[in-house]
């Protein structure tokens, strides 16, 4: 698990929350754990939705963003999750904000060969964890960040 530098306390409940959102984030940021969306359906409520309009487009589930993220890890092979900025959680939400990296190593991407070009940026998962499992999941990325 990547490390965390900044983390507040938290109540057992909320720890256990936020050790769910890792969970999926850890599966869904894997390359070789994520297949898709079976790889975090035990994760999600099976009425759970996804919200990053500007980033993924048409996804609209926890579920579906493991799809489509396997799409995009087949091409950025190397991609991690760097350290966990923060990690706080109250009641029901926790919030991930994250530093990832990686680099077009793998599969063309959008009809683009491999180019080796590496990235690093942050963004933030905000979650809603019910009954343990996840209810929502929205995705907030600074990509303007990553092409400077």
């Amino acid at each position: 698990m990547p490390p965390a530098r900044m983390i507040t306390k938290q109540s057992p409940d909320e720890e256990k929350n936020v050790s769910i959102a890792k969970e999926y984030m850890r599966i869904a940021y894997s390359p070789s754990e994520n297949k898709g969306r079976k790889s975090v359906e035990h994760l999600c409520a099976d009425d759970a939705w996804f919200w990053a309009p500007t980033t993924f487009p048409g996804v609209k589930s926890p579920q579906d963003y493991a799809e489509s993220h396997s799409h995009v890890m087949a091409s950025i092979a190397d991609l991690h999750i760097v350290c966990y900025d923060q990690v706080f959680a109250k009641d029901g939400h926790v919030l991930l904000r994250y530093t990832a990296e990686g680099s077009h190593c793998g599969e063309p991407h959008n009809g683009i060969e491999k180019t080796g070009n590496k990235a690093k940026w942050s963004a933030a998962a905000i979650f809603e964890v019910e009954d343990g499992k996840v209810k929502s999941f929205t995705k907030d990325w600074d990509k303007l960040h990553m092409w400077k």
